[in-house]
């Protein structure tokens, strides 16, 4: 019975490894090609799909560098104990930078819908960048807040300087459920939710007006409420994706449930896996994004299009 349950565990790591892998490739390949997009097409200047490229980056990270430390802090690298806690920092900053983004997001469409007029006038390059670089401190600071003493008790010696790293190990669950999870996640995901609901309530009381509005406002507000329908479902995709591995937690540390790692797994993959879904959504969803994306892999793909077409072409749709 002992060798068939280690075959079992060794062939479930074999999977999870292998998905893990995965969904790291989908990750760097998607949002490098987000990036690319948002970088190469002016019709993806405004503020909006800034915020979503810092998305993007965050995302790229996740399939570059989380997922790759995730792996090595599931017990398979001996290191020492604050090099096990720095890595498993790294994975919740990147968390952060996701949700802290998606954050911007979801106010900076409130606020374009609310006053357009002095949205448009207000809001310049400078403070965009100011927006973006707040988001990643930001996340950087309650991320690296475990190697401040939010952290287990380093239990290495001089005799026993390295442990097996385990996430854990090192990160005490009283910082990842009480802090991170219900200050640091599900608040902003109920803030980002009523902003959304509260932008979508503006917009059908504006087209509502019907005649009484003009042709361009329409056209505005029809517009703005498509982008929000796409913006929208990338939150309800996070919510969805993330939600489960911190109820776990939450329901293993208070001892309401005793969670089997296995579950725990699947929990981590479905995180991961939140960071290769949204550059889907956008290829389906946001029709600036999709043309963009039509347009680099043209240029990939084709000499002729490369020598023919003029990079300003993806944005007369």
């Amino acid at each position: 019975y002992g060798a068939s349950n280690a075959t079992t565990v060794r062939s479930w790591e074999v999977i999870y490894t292998s998905l893990e892998v995965l969904i790291a490739v989908g990750c760097c390949l998607g949002n490098m090609l987000v990036i690319w997009a948002v970088w190469s097409c002016r019709a993806l200047s405004q503020t909006t799909f800034c915020f979503v490229a810092s998305l993007a980056m965050a995302d790229l990270l996740v399939g570059a560098v989380a997922v790759p430390f995730a792996v090595v802090v599931d017990g398979r690298l001996k290191t020492s104990f604050h090099c096990c806690l720095f890595i498993s920092c790294v994975v919740i900053v990147l968390t952060q930078a996701s949700v802290h983004s998606l954050l911007a997001i979801a106010v900076d469409r409130y606020l374009r819908v609310y006053n357009p007029l002095r949205y448009r006038g207000a809001v310049k390059k400078k403070h965009l960048w100011t927006a973006v670089t707040i988001c990643w401190l930001s996340a950087f600071i309650l991320g690296l807040i475990p190697m401040l003493g939010w952290h287990k008790k380093d239990t290495t010696t001089t005799e026993n300087s390295t442990i097996t790293c385990h996430f854990i190990t090192v990160i005490h669950m009283s910082y990842m459920v009480n802090f991170n999870f219900l200050a640091c996640i599900l608040t902003p995901t109920i803030i980002m939710m009523v902003l959304y609901l509260l932008l979508f309530n503006m917009i059908s009381k504006q087209l509502r007006k019907g005649v009484g509005i003009r042709a361009v406002e329409s056209s505005f507000y029809h517009k703005e409420r498509r982008l929000a329908n796409s913006l929208a479902l990338v939150l309800v995709l996070f919510a969805v994706c993330w939600l489960p591995l911190h109820i776990m937690n939450t329901l293993d540390y208070y001892m309401i449930v005793k969670v089997p790692p296995v579950a725990f797994h699947i929990g981590i993959l479905l995180s991961h896996a939140n960071s290769a879904i949204n550059p889907i959504v956008y290829a389906f969803k946001v029709p600036k994004i999709k043309m963009a994306y039509k347009s680099i892999l043209m240029k990939l793909t084709s000499s002729d299009f490369h020598k023919n077409m003029k990079q300003h072409n993806c944005f007369q749709h």
